[in-house]
Formats: C-alpha cells, structure tokens, sequence
C-alpha cells in the first residue's frame, strides 16, 4: 500500500509542503509504534498501556519554536495526574535529544527519535516529505489507545493551543 500524500496541508513560512501518512482523528485507534529512546532501547505505544499519553510532535528539538513547546510540556507534565506520560516525539538523532534534555533539564518528558525509519511520522500522518522531519501536532491517546485529541499545528513556526490539550487532558492551563 503506498502512503498517503496530504498536500498543502501545512505550511512552513506560508509555503505548502506536503505531509505523508493519514490524518487521525478523534475517537479512532492510535496507531502503535516503534521509537527509540536516548539510550537506543525502543519505545512503543504498548509499553504505556493504561495510561493517558500526550505525544507532542516537533521538527527539531534545536529550533525555538520546539524548544519552547518541549520546555513547556515539560513544565505541565510535572503538574499532571501521575496516570499521564508526556512523549516528546522528533525525527532528531536520540544523542541530540539527549544532549537537549540535559542542557534543558528536562526531566519529566521522554524524548523519543523517529529518525530510523520516519515510521511514527507516517502512522500518524506528520512526515513533512519535502524536508523528512517530522510536522508540529498533539495527541493525547487515552488509556484504551484511542485518540482524544488530534492537533496538526497549520504553520509549523506556530505553537500549538496548549490550553486545549490541557484540556483534553482534563486539567486547567497555567503559564
């Protein structure tokens, strides 16, 4: 089966790009996953069954943008209930992303590579095909692995609504 071409989708400094893999929506199964964690072991959906997932997606961790989205969820993963894993998901080298987290002191996230086989940006319809990094967007995948919020951020330099994903994790926003 060939993969799914959603272009002009997204847009980076108002220029469409395409984005690769179908768009999930809310309701529907969350696709599983192989990733892989700074120390290389692999991470999967399943190995956080039960509990709710935010998954925040970024291009690069190095950028400002994604810089400050992972810094803030890091900063509400620390306030959320202790049912909720925060997975910060990149097509960056898991080094970098080490080597990020350390400088960062992120400390309440598990930063997670895509970088192997864009595998993750394909299932979940973020791989932006023109620069094969991975697009901006949010999901939160409740305990029974079923998606309860799907943002796919329009323009890449953009943030995302924080106020609405905290919301569809059922807590209040904070600054």
């Amino acid at each position: 089966m060939s993969d799914v071409e959603r272009k002009g989708v997204i847009t980076f400094k108002g220029g469409p790009l395409t984005l690769i893999g179908p768009e999930l929506k809310v309701g529907k199964p969350a696709p599983d996953f192989k990733l892989l964690a700074n120390d290389l072991s692999e991470v999967s959906l399943a190995a956080s069954k039960g509990k709710t997932r935010l998954i925040s997606v970024v291009p690069s961790l190095d950028t400002p943008v994604c810089d400050e989205q992972t810094k803030r969820f890091n900063k509400e993963a620390a306030k959320l209930p202790g049912g909720v894993v925060v997975l910060t998901v990149s097509a960056d080298l898991p080094f970098a992303q080490a080597r990020w987290c350390g400088v960062a002191q992120a400390t309440k996230i598990q930063s997670l590579s895509d970088h192997r086989d864009v595998a993750f940006g394909k299932a979940y319809g973020v791989l932006i095909k023109e620069l094969r990094l991975l697009a901006r967007a949010v999901f939160v995948v409740g305990p029974d692995n079923k998606i309860q919020y799907a943002e796919y951020v329009k323009e890449v330099t953009q943030h995302p609504n924080y106020d609405k994903v905290l919301s569809a994790l059922g807590v209040g926003a904070s600054v």
